[in-house]
């Protein structure tokens, strides 16, 4: 395993910064390097590696989760709190649900299939789109109105929804007595569990530190051992009782910044250092995950399902927008940002699968096409046109 971690720093910070040169966002770099360096191009990385693969891309997710966490503000979060509900679950429900009804046409799928690959491939990617957002807000752009912010939120919230409809699909494909109302009811429950998990941690965080005299350093390694074991409550409760863990997450770090704002900062800096690393583990071993040649499997029929599916997140957008004060290159740039895909379609893509659906191999390709897709065409989007489309500076 240290071989291949070697091998995945020794290349990730010259693919970023090679990408970069080019005008082009560092992480697809790392994510172009992670197909061809994992096993299902130059088989490069070790078995080891791969096997803890998923345990680092969470850890690596949670560090950037708790920045943001640690660079929200209360009054942004208020200016734009109903508006980035819809936009967790608008999108979403618009977009998985077309491609369920195209995916019937298309693939001769029932409706069920269907609901499972449509709501696959409906999550946006938290690893590509918020530390995006994070370094608009760095430079001060589209803060005014708050863009950042809302699609920040927005998209934290909306991989929620994603797996869990996801989870009733496949629930009621097993023939489980799965009501999927009740699994829609558990989505607020799970999202409210969530910001009370970490609301909790984070006052239990601040009054040690206020009691103990801690190193900063010594609080970040605090505060990330709690966020992982958080995440990995939602694991051993999922059955029972359903937790947004890595909302949970970035509410720790807006808790802190709220009530220990000097603190905030500090650790703010220090988690920015952290993530130099973690940024090119998650987007090495993301790309790692993907296959090429099961994408290709996908064919134009994927392509098209993608595309439908794209229109209908659109779609959802606008809609989510309807009464805000946005102008027509806010509401694009939104549409934009919403548009990559990469985290859960490469831990969830091989799930039906694996548990015997039918065309599972074919949900599969559609999802690492979807990576393929549009993971480098919303970070591009992002990165070459946030500047022209959020002009407002503060």
């Amino acid at each position: 395993m240290a071989a291949s971690l070697a091998v995945i720093l020794l290349l990730g910070l010259p693919a970023k910064r090679m990408f970069e040169r080019l005008k082009l966002p560092g992480l697809l770099g790392m994510l172009i390097l992670g197909v061809l360096i994992g096993p299902h191009g130059m088989d490069l990385l070790q078995e080891s590696m791969l096997q803890i693969s998923s345990d680092l891309r969470s850890i690596a997710l949670i560090i950037i989760l708790l920045r943001a966490g640690l660079g929200l503000k209360k009054d942004d979060l208020k200016s734009v709190g109903i508006t980035a509900l819809k936009m967790s679950c608008i999108p979403g429900l618009i977009e998985g649900l077309l491609i369920a009804l195209a995916s019937m046409f298309f693939l001769d799928f029932s409706f069920i299939q269907g609901g499972i690959l449509g709501f696959i491939i409906a999550a946006v990617s938290p690893a590509v789109v918020v530390p995006s957002m994070l370094n608009l807000m760095e430079n001060n752009i589209g803060t005014k109105k708050g863009v950042p912010t809302l699609i920040l939120a927005g998209a934290s919230i909306d991989d929620v929804f994603a797996i869990t409809v996801f989870s009733a699909f496949l629930g009621l494909y097993s023939g489980s007595n799965m009501n999927i109302g009740i699994q829609l009811l558990n989505i607020p429950i799970s999202i409210f569990m969530g910001v009370m998990a970490g609301v909790i941690l984070g006052i239990v965080l601040i009054q040690i530190f206020k009691r103990y005299n801690i190193r900063d350093i010594r609080k970040v390694l605090l505060i990330l051992g709690v966020a992982i074991l958080l995440n990995q409550l939602e694991s051993i409760l999922k059955t029972r009782l359903q937790i947004a863990s890595l909302l949970g997450v970035m509410t720790i770090g807006f808790v802190i910044i709220e009530k220990l704002p000097n603190v905030g900062e500090r650790l703010s800096n220090k988690f920015n250092k952290i993530w130099v690393f973690a940024e090119i583990l998650l987007f090495v071993l993301v790309g790692a995950q993907v296959d090429v040649n099961m994408a290709l499997k996908a064919g134009g029929v994927g392509i098209i399902l993608i595309v439908i599916g794209l229109i209908g997140r659109s779609i959802g957008v606008l809609i989510s927008l309807l009464g805000t004060d946005y102008n027509w290159k806010e509401r694009l740039f939104c549409l934009i940002a919403y548009i990559p895909k990469a985290t859960v379609q490469a831990a969830m893509g091989a799930v039906p699968l694996s548990l015997g659906v039918e065309s599972g191999d074919i949900i599969l390709a559609i999802a690492v096409l979807s990576i393929l897709i549009t993971a480098p065409l919303g970070a591009i989007g992002i990165h070459n046109l946030a500047g022209k489309l959020l002009i407002e500076k503060e």
